[in-house]
């Protein structure tokens, strides 16, 4: 007896049920499958820990440029090599050579291991991710598939450009305003854990509110916003984006609070211009469903 073909798409692939059917597995070889995943990412991070690690102080030399930078314009640059390329200031109201200080004797070693561990997930993350892709993909329809790919790609992108555009543009400012405290006798002393925790923190914060449009975007697709409901909030979340600037930077000054609360208006504007493409493009569909079924 012949079994019946099974539907295909277009392009020869299974289609609907039979194309989740392909994908299947029983428990164990899901656990197994599982296991093969964890283990490989594991293996993909420990070396990048490693290899972050080991050029944990040149990634700290280089997380603290904006802080430098901005000390570096009030010392005289016959006090340190690092102030070389600026300016002379008048004398008496050098603040010195910039530094930083530890005050436990395993401080750096800790501050290396936690550069070294943030550093790694981020370099690791392309495989990590594409490790979770390649575990659930069997389980998805095509649409899905290519769903999950671009939400991978662009989640990144958006959430590079927002801990770069808080390293370049925002940081400077905050450390300008929390060193306009020094003065030639009155000096601070930054902690080596407490400036990187206060680094991280703050990229990782912009690299989340950058996250916005995506996530607006998967929330429009799935039906529970439209453009129509997010430009009537507009309003209200211009408020609320400056509370939650006031929340998640540590400086009081207006100024750093307005360099995240600007990303975020902009950021939902442009989110409702995605949601309303998604919104137009679902009501066109169903009106000409309509239409066939009227016909």
């Amino acid at each position: 007896m012949v079994k019946p073909a099974r539907a295909t798409t277009e392009e020869g692939e299974p289609a609907g049920d039979d194309e989740l059917e392909s994908g299947r597995m029983p428990f164990l070889s899901h656990l197994a499958e599982l296991r093969d995943r964890v283990r490989n990412a594991a293996i993909v991070f420990m070396l990048a820990f490693g290899l972050c690690w080991y050029f944990a102080k040149d990634i700290f030399a280089w997380l603290r440029e904006p802080l430098f930078k901005i000390w570096c314009q009030h010392c005289d640059v016959l006090e340190g090599p690092a102030c070389l390329g600026h300016d002379l200031v008048k004398a008496g109201t050098s603040w010195g050579p910039p530094q930083l200080i530890y005050t436990g004797l395993t401080q750096p070693f800790w501050v290396d291991m936690s550069i070294g561990l943030w550093a790694g997930v981020f370099v690791a993350s392309p495989f990590m991710f594409h490790q979770l892709w390649r575990f659930i993909a069997p389980g998805l329809y095509k649409r899905e598939r290519r769903l999950t790919i671009y939400f991978a790609v662009f989640s990144a992108m958006f959430f590079v450009a927002g801990a770069l555009f808080c390293f370049y543009f925002v940081l400077p400012q905050l450390y300008n305003f929390l060193l306009s405290y020094n003065t030639a006798t009155v000096k601070s002393l930054p902690n080596l854990q407490d400036y990187l925790d206060l680094t991280r923190d703050m990229m990782l914060a912009f690299g989340a509110v950058f996250e916005l449009p995506l996530l607006i975007y998967f929330l429009a697709l799935g039906g529970l916003v439209t453009h129509r409901s997010l430009w009537k909030f507009n309003r209200w979340f211009v408020v609320l984006a400056f509370v939650v600037g006031a929340i998640l930077t540590p400086s009081p000054d207006p100024y750093t609070q307005t360099l995240m609360a600007l990303p975020m208006i902009l950021l939902y504007n442009f989110s409702i211009i995605l949601a309303w493409r998604v919104t137009i493009r679902r009501e066109r569909k169903a009106a000409e469903e309509r239409a066939r079924e009227e016909a």
